[in-house]
């Protein structure tokens, strides 16, 4: 009688290891309108570790979402959100930086 013995099951890649296999990380970073993922895009910026592509600041007229939860279902990863702090007192209409920021990534 023999018996056979099956391996375990791989664990999927991550970090570090998806880099090991070739694999190279892509940065999606989305200003959305609120705090809300199905909030509209109001600014984006794309870096793209493969090299495949050399996006840059203005080079499109149209957000590649509509929202973040188009980015979602598109297969990036959310990994980051923007802190939700509230303005000081006398500061709620103050003009500065985009609040709602959220990073998404993928591994090409």
């Amino acid at each position: 009688m023999t018996t056979t013995e099956t391996a375990p099951a791989a664990a999927p890649e991550t970090g570090s290891q998806a880099g090991q296999a070739g694999l190279r990380q892509q940065v999606l970073v989305l200003y959305l309108s609120s705090s809300a993922l199905d909030a509209t895009v109001v600014g984006w910026s794309v870096y793209d570790g493969t090299g495949r592509t050399t996006p840059t600041t203005g080079d499109s007229d149209e957000p590649p979402y509509e929202n973040g939860l188009d980015a979602l279902k598109d297969g990036w990863r959310l990994f980051q959100a923007a802190q939700l702090l509230p303005p000081q007192a006398g500061h709620e209409y103050d003009m500065s930086f985009l609040k709602h920021e959220f990073f998404f990534e993928k591994f090409a």
